[in-house]
C-alpha cells in the first residue's frame, strides 16, 4: 500500500512538473518584473487570426494597438469618430486581463489632413488646432477612461541632433503643442499614465532635449510618467551601454521607461553602406541576404543581442514599467519592408509558422537569476 502511494505522489509530481514547463510563459515569467507586451494588429483584434492571438493570451500581460487607435482610423472626417476596431481592442484586453495601451493621440504621421487645414486648403490658426487637439484627445481619452492605463500622448517629435521636427503641429504651435497634448489628456484621464515616445531616443541630442522637456511639463503642473524607448534595434547599433546610459539618464528625471516597440533585425541596414543603389539588384540582394533563414552564425549573434537587451532590462526592472513585442511572428513585422520593399527580417520571438523560437526558453530562464 505504501508503494501504491509513493508511486502515486511520484506521478502526480512528474505530471505537475510536465504541466508547469507546458505553461512555461513569457508572461508567468516577467510577471513580478515587468509587463511583457505586444503590438496588435487589425487581424489579431477581429479575431481572423487565430493562432497569434492564442500565443498572445498566453504569452503577454501588455497590448498596444499597432494602427487602429491612430488618429487617422480614430477620426478620419472632423467630428466624424470610428471605433469599432479601437473597441474591439480594448475589449479583447480587459477579458484577458491585460494591461492596456493607447498608441498614439498625437503624431505628424498617420494623422489626417483635415487636421491642419481650412476650407481653403491653408494652415489653420493656432486657436483652431488646439481646439482640434484637445477634441480629438478629450473624446478619445474620456471614452477608455479608466481602461486604458497608459497613453502614448506625443509620439516622435524630436529629431536625433535634439531639435524639434518641424511637423505642422510645430509649425503652427510650436513647442507650445506638447504641453498641450499631455495637459488634454491628463484632464480627460487623471489616473492613466501619459508618455512620451520615440526612436532612435539613445542619442545624446534626444536624450538631452526629451530630459528639458519632462522637466518644462513638470514645471507647469503637467504629468509626464514615462519615456517610452521605441527600441528598433540591430545587431550592431546602439551598444548597450549606449542604451543604458539612455535609460538611467531618463529614469534619474524621475520617470519610468517603458520599452514600448522592441526587435532586433538581423539584415544589413543600408545606411551607411557602400553599395550602388543604382544598381538596383545588386544592392537589394546585398539587403536581403537571408530569404530561406538565418545562417547559423547570424541565429546565435541575433539571440545573444536579445539576451544581452533582457539582461539590462532585468538589470534595472525597478525603472521599467514594461517591455513591449513590435509583433508577434516575423511574418508580420513592419522590418521585412523597412527601408526596402521584400526583404525577409526574423526581427520577433514567433517565427512564420507561429512556432516558438529558441530564445523564448532562454529569455524566460534569464529571470531565473535576476
Amino acid at each position: 500500500m505504501k508503494r501504491f502511494y509513493i508511486l502515486t505522489f511520484l506521478t502526480l509530481s512528474i505530471s505537475s512538473f510536465n504541466a508547469q514547463k507546458s505553461d512555461n510563459s513569457l508572461k508567468q515569467a516577467f510577471q513580478n518584473k515587468f509587463y511583457i507586451g505586444t503590438a496588435m494588429n487589425l487581424e489579431q483584434i477581429n479575431g481572423k487570426d487565430k493562432k497569434s492571438v492564442d500565443i498572445i493570451k498566453k504569452q503577454f500581460s501588455s497590448i498596444v494597438a499597432e494602427n487602429c487607435m491612430k488618429s487617422m482610423y480614430l477620426q478620419p472626417q472632423e467630428g466624424k469618430f470610428f471605433f469599432d476596431d479601437a473597441d474591439q481592442f480594448v475589449g479583447f484586453g480587459e477579458k484577458n486581463n491585460m494591461f492596456i495601451i493607447g498608441h498614439t493621440l498625437i503624431w505628424h504621421s498617420q494623422v489626417p489632413n483635415w487636421f491642419f487645414i481650412d476650407k481653403d486648403g491653408k494652415n489653420v490658426s493656432s486657436e483652431v488646432l488646439k481646439q482640434r487637439m484637445k477634441n480629438h484627445i478629450t473624446t478619445v481619452v474620456s471614452r477608455y477612461k479608466g481602461r486604458v492605463k497608459g497613453w502614448d500622448v506625443v509620439n516622435e517629435a524630436i529629431m536625433e541632433d535634439g531639435s524639434y521636427r518641424k511637423s505642422k503641429f510645430y509649425e503652427i504651435l510650436g513647442e507650445e503643442f506638447i504641453p498641450l497634448a499631455f495637459r488634454y489628456a491628463q484632464e480627460a484621464d487623471p489616473n492613466a499614465e501619459l508618455y512620451y515616445n520615440d526612436y532612435n531616443e539613445w542619442h545624446p541630442g534626444k536624450v538631452k532635449t526629451v530630459i528639458q522637456l519632462m522637466k518644462d511639463l513638470k514645471s507647469k503642473g503637467i504629468r509626464i510618467d514615462g519615456i517610452g524607448m521605441q527600441a528598433h534595434v540591430g545587431l550592431d547599433t546602439p551598444s548597450i551601454d549606449e542604451y543604458e546610459k539612455a535609460m538611467v539618464a531618463y529614469t534619474e528625471s524621475g520617470v519610468k521607461v517603458n520599452i514600448t516597440e522592441l526587435e532586433i533585425s538581423a539584415l544589413p541596414s543600408p545606411w551607411g553602406t557602400s553599395a550602388n543603389v543604382s544598381d538596383k539588384v545588386a544592392y537589394d540582394e546585398k539587403m536581403n541576404p537571408y530569404k530561406k533563414g538565418l545562417p547559423k552564425d547570424v541565429q546565435a549573434q541575433w539571440e545573444n543581442r536579445y539576451q544581452d537587451f533582457f539582461k539590462l532590462f532585468l538589470k534595472h526592472q525597478d525603472k521599467i514599467r514594461r517591455v513591449t513585442l513590435w509583433g508577434v511572428t516575423d511574418n508580420q513585422s513592419w522590418k521585412n519592408d523597412f527601408p526596402i520593399k521584400g526583404r525577409t527580417d526574423y526581427p520577433l520571438l514567433f517565427d512564420r509558422q507561429f512556432k516558438v523560437k529558441p530564445i523564448v526558453e532562454k529569455l524566460i530562464k534569464l529571470t531565473e537569476t535576476k
